[in-house]
Protein backbone atom coordinates (compact mmCIF):
# COMPACT_ATOMS: atom_id res chain seq x y z
CA UNK A 1 0.00 0.00 0.00
CA UNK A 2 1.59 3.59 -1.13
CA UNK A 3 -0.48 6.89 -0.34
CA UNK A 4 0.57 10.29 -1.91
CA UNK A 5 -1.23 13.28 -0.45
CA UNK A 6 -1.34 16.83 -2.62
CA UNK A 7 -0.69 19.71 -0.34
CA UNK A 8 -2.31 21.86 -2.91
CA UNK A 9 -5.15 20.33 -3.51
CA UNK A 10 -5.85 19.99 0.55
CA UNK A 11 -8.19 22.34 1.88
CA UNK A 12 -6.91 21.11 5.58
CA UNK A 13 -10.68 19.76 6.89
CA UNK A 14 -8.11 17.25 8.98
CA UNK A 15 -10.25 13.96 7.93
CA UNK A 16 -7.06 12.02 6.82
CA UNK A 17 -5.67 12.93 10.51
CA UNK A 18 -8.57 12.11 12.39
CA UNK A 19 -8.86 9.08 10.97
CA UNK A 20 -5.33 7.66 10.76
CA UNK A 21 -3.29 9.56 12.78
CA UNK A 22 -0.21 7.23 12.48
CA UNK A 23 -0.49 8.08 8.50
CA UNK A 24 -1.09 11.96 8.41
CA UNK A 25 -0.81 14.57 10.58
CA UNK A 26 -1.75 18.58 9.60
CA UNK A 27 0.49 21.20 8.99
CA UNK A 28 0.52 23.42 12.63
CA UNK A 29 -0.08 26.86 11.03
CA UNK A 30 -1.99 25.88 7.31
CA UNK A 31 -3.37 23.10 8.67
CA UNK A 32 -2.78 21.12 5.03
CA UNK A 33 -2.02 17.10 5.19
CA UNK A 34 1.08 16.10 6.22
CA UNK A 35 2.61 12.67 5.22
CA UNK A 36 3.46 10.70 7.85
CA UNK A 37 4.54 7.32 6.23
CA UNK A 38 3.96 7.08 2.46
CA UNK A 39 3.87 3.17 2.66
CA UNK A 40 1.76 2.54 5.83
CA UNK A 41 1.94 -1.43 7.45
CA UNK A 42 -0.90 -3.64 6.02
CA UNK A 43 -2.47 -3.34 9.87
CA UNK A 44 -3.23 0.17 8.96
CA UNK A 45 -4.63 -0.45 5.84
CA UNK A 46 -8.66 -0.10 6.85
CA UNK A 47 -7.98 3.29 8.63
CA UNK A 48 -5.75 4.61 5.62
CA UNK A 49 -8.69 3.42 3.41
CA UNK A 50 -11.09 5.14 5.18
CA UNK A 51 -9.15 8.57 5.55
CA UNK A 52 -8.64 8.47 1.55
CA UNK A 53 -12.82 8.22 1.20
CA UNK A 54 -13.53 10.45 3.68
CA UNK A 55 -10.96 13.21 2.37
CA UNK A 56 -13.50 16.14 0.72
CA UNK A 57 -10.81 17.39 -1.81
CA UNK A 58 -9.57 14.44 -2.81
CA UNK A 59 -6.02 15.14 -1.83
CA UNK A 60 -5.21 11.63 -1.11
CA UNK A 61 -4.51 9.00 -3.21
CA UNK A 62 -3.63 5.17 -2.37
CA UNK A 63 -2.43 2.70 -4.45
CA UNK A 64 -2.64 -1.13 -3.64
Amino acid sequence: MKVSADTEVCIAAGMCALNAPEVFDQHEEEGTVVLLDPEPPAELADKVRRAVQMCPSGALKLQE
